[in-house]
């Protein structure tokens, strides 16, 4: 069962994912990259609530501010960067997104969408520990089905649907897994040696690196 965290909106994972390398930013630069990554596609934000947000992150110790400025008459604005406790949160939720299924896909789409925070040999760890719990909810999902006796297909085809979804999920997963394990996975060596030095790939730098435009 998942946990119950302090700060559950999937969009606080995006901003502890965007704040680990150990670069402070202020929520503009924050929007604006999660904006350039496309992270909508992953995680269902509502830019409204990003500053209530960072403000619970905050709040809980996850992040914390080191400082503000102000450019010409645009409102000033604090940066803020990940804490201890921060680290240890993303960490923490990122694996059991990986690791245990839910019923809502929409939280595996936000987990795979920062999944370089993990190292890939732990990675693969939970990829295959999610395996597990998925043959194991496979099977008790076709025996549902092999014991509703002469009941009308009709009545069972939203257990048909649900159960060709985790078949799905698991065939993608296992080949993902493979992928990882074989190193075939483009960017699997940029990740791992990221991991192993501490520093980021320079060609991850230049693809995330912010292009700013201000607004007034």
């Amino acid at each position: 069962m998942a946990k119950r965290r302090k700060v559950g909106n999937l969009l606080a994972l995006a901003l502890l994912a965007l704040l680990a390398p150990g670069n402070p930013m202020h929520p503009y630069q924050m929007a604006n990259l999660l904006r350039r990554t496309g992270k909508e596609q992953d995680i269902d934000i509502k830019w409204g609530s990003l500053y209530t947000v960072v403000a619970n992150l905050e709040k809980h110790g996850f992040i914390e501010a080191t400082g503000s400025d102000r450019e010409g008459r645009r409102p000033e604005r604090t940066s803020y960067a990940i804490t201890a406790d921060g680290r240890a949160e993303l960490t923490d939720w990122l694996r059991e997104l990986v690791a245990v299924p839910e019923p809502e896909q929409r939280k595996l789409s936000a987990a795979l969408s920062v999944l370089g925070v993990l190292s890939p040999d732990e990675v693969t760890t939970l990829l295959a520990e999610r395996l597990r719990a998925l043959d194991g909810d496979i099977a008790a999902r076709r025996a549902v089905l092999e014991q509703s006796g002469p009941v009308p297909r009709v009545f069972l085809i939203e257990a048909e649907y649900a159960l060709a979804m985790r078949e799905a999920e698991t065939a993608w997963v296992r080949s993902l897994l493979t992928e990882i394990t074989e190193g075939t996975l483009s960017g699997v060596a940029e990740w791992r040696d990221y991991h192993e030095t501490g520093e980021q790939p320079a060609e991850w730098a230049r693809l995330l690196a912010e292009e700013e435009t201000p607004r007034d």
